[in-house]
């Protein structure tokens, strides 16, 4: 049975992630201090007892989960599992290409610190928004943003399943959309806790500056195929992989996409690595008869340790 190894992106901060990897296994600690070492401050302290509105800020959120991520992966690896796909939601790229020994974890953590700090200070917090549409179809939804956006930007940013669609912009033009959705009862849509309009043209500014980091960072061809968020394409090429980075900054992300293609390479098994398990719920909306599992802490590293090594034996 093939198995794809999925890493979730900006929406899964809680605080507490990542502290039982830690307690548990020296190869997630080693991720963890390593990450200390790199950034210049505790990304361990933030991740264990930061409270919600300092997860919340994309300078904290992103190296974060790539951190707790990539730990939870280190700790599979070790175990034995392996993947014959990875893929990674928005910031979950980045994991997925560590994951794929194309990026070092150095320079992935150091890169999406500074990738949240662009996207932060690319809009001032309050300006931009997020919105999650349930119900509605990504075409319906392409046309209201385009109605809603008078003059401003308001854009599909994320295409999660055939019913839920993030949008992303100015406030304003969020809510405009959020209005025109609860006026003709076409769905439920709702404001997402997040602090910049990711995958929008806003994020211009955040692209610009992470590009020349991005340009001298080393990317080494993949082992392990990956469908890329910006096209939803299987990639192995090392320079495809960075371009393909600087891309998703302004681009939506085809999740449900990639989905699909990975299905279509007859991938039966899907683990997210990371934590919570929004990926998982959202592969439920598109294919209900694949198997899930989640990894994010010691017991659902235990389980799904348990479950890979015994499948592959039989």
């Amino acid at each position: 049975m093939k198995t794809a190894l999925v890493f979730p992106g900006q929406a899964s901060q809680y605080p507490g992630m990542g502290k039982q990897l830690y307690e548990h296994y020296e190869t997630a600690r080693i991720t963890f201090d390593t990450a200390d070492q790199v950034l210049g401050f505790s990304i361990s302290k933030l991740c264990f007892e930061g409270d919600e509105s300092e997860l919340q800020l994309t300078a904290n959120t992103q190296p974060a989960i790539l951190t707790v991520s990539v730990a939870a992966f280190a700790v599979l690896k070790e175990r034995g599992v392996k993947a014959d796909y990875v893929a990674g939601h928005s910031l979950g790229e980045y994991s997925a290409l560590v994951a794929a020994d194309a990026l070092d974890f150095t320079d992935a953590v150091w890169l999406v610190h500074k990738r949240g700090q662009y996207m932060q200070e690319a809009v001032p917090v309050g300006k931009g928004a997020m919105a999650a549409i349930i119900g509605v179809s990504a075409e319906t939804v392409a046309t209201i943003c385009q109605e809603a956006a008078q003059d401003e930007v308001c854009v599909l940013a994320n295409i999660n399943s055939p019913s839920q669609i993030v949008i992303a912009g100015h406030s304003s033009a969020v809510e405009r959309a959020l209005s025109i959705i609860k006026q003709c009862r076409l769905g439920k849509g709702r404001l997402l806790p997040v602090s910049a309009p990711f995958h929008s043209p806003l994020m211009k500014f955040a692209e610009d500056a992470l590009r020349p980091h991005l340009e001298t960072t080393t990317f080494r061809d993949l082992n392990c195929p990956l469908v890329n968020n910006v096209d939803a394409a299987v990639i192995t090429n090392g320079q495809t992989a960075k371009e393909s980075l600087l891309r998703q900054i302004c681009s939506p992300v085809r999740w449900a996409d990639c989905v699909v293609t990975m299905l279509e390479k007859g991938v039966k098994r899907f683990v997210e690595v990371g934590p919570k398990t929004v990926l998982t719920g959202l592969i439920k909306q598109i294919d209900d008869a694949v198997e899930l599992l989640n990894v994010e802490d010691a017991a659902s590293v235990e389980k799904a340790v348990s479950l890979l090594n015994l499948r592959r034996e039989i």
